[in-house]
């Protein structure tokens, strides 16, 4: 079982020039001892092939798998046909950054609208084909590739539940951020959606128990993933006490099965 911390942790220091995605993956490995990274695609300074090349042999030389790519700006619904074309762009571009750099699961958000609690049904249908797409060659490449219960619909359960239900690809799933939905079943989405979970990014924000409880939920839900962190901007102190409760819980699991 494995810990992973999203480098938009550290979004600060890469808008200020302190951290590039070298220095992440020095901090992820010898910082905190991880095994993983967990990128977010603006930590990445290019998409060309050769830096990628380099970021790869930066995974390589550390150790650590690529548990997530998370992208912004590459969401499959805008009401524009011509910003739908460019994000459709982006998102293929980084398909092809996940495949180079060996990622397990590639984060690429439905789109629509910031407040929108549906999707509409012309919405819906482009979203469900874009997704089917994107899924099958993240099958022919062995990774997977879904939403984040992020924003607008997508964080509804009962919407998202149906949009993974109407995808219905073995290689479709759901980076499943924790606690954060909407809706009269808010309350609920985590457990709706844990048969679909790809990847996790744990609320930090949780009481102890809370957040082992979430856990539990998962692993008996059958969950898999690495046990990802997102952090809106933290300190390395606030990032090594995030990584230590949830190493407190799987240390506790552990110690139960001896």
């Amino acid at each position: 079982m494995q810990i992973s911390l999203m480098s938009y942790t550290f979004n600060p220091m890469t808008r200020d020039g302190t951290m590039d995605a070298f220095g992440y993956l020095e901090t992820v490995r010898y910082r905190y001892g991880l095994r993983t990274a967990d990128l977010w695609n603006r930590t990445l300074a290019s998409i060309d092939e050769g830096y990628l090349k380099t970021v790869r042999q930066g995974l390589v030389e550390r150790e650590l798998e690529l548990v997530n790519l998370a992208v912004d700006g590459a969401h499959i619904w805008e009401d524009d046909p011509e910003v739908r074309a460019q994000h459709y762009q982006v998102a293929v571009d980084h398909m092809r950054v996940a495949e180079a750099l060996g990622a397990k699961t590639l984060r690429i958000d439905a789109g629509g609208g910031r407040n929108a609690r549906d999707f509409t049904a012309e919405e819906f249908d482009h979203i469900v084909a874009r997704f089917r797409e994107y899924a099958q060659r993240a099958y022919d490449n062995g990774y997977k590739v879904g939403p984040e219960n992020h924003w607008g619909a997508e964080a509804v359960p009962e919407v998202l539940k149906r949009l993974c239900e109407a995808v219905d690809h073995p290689a479709f799933g759901v980076l499943l951020h924790t606690k954060r939905w909407f809706g009269d079943q808010a309350a609920q989405g985590d457990e709706i959606i844990a048969p679909w979970a790809m990847h996790t990014h744990l609320t930090p924000n949780l009481s102890d128990e809370a957040l082992a409880e979430t856990m539990a939920m998962l692993r008996d839900a059958g969950y898999q993933g690495a046990w990802g962190i997102e952090m809106g901007g933290a300190s390395y102190a606030e990032a090594g006490v995030a990584i230590a409760r949830v190493r407190r819980v799987l240390e506790g699991w552990r110690l139960a099965e001896a």
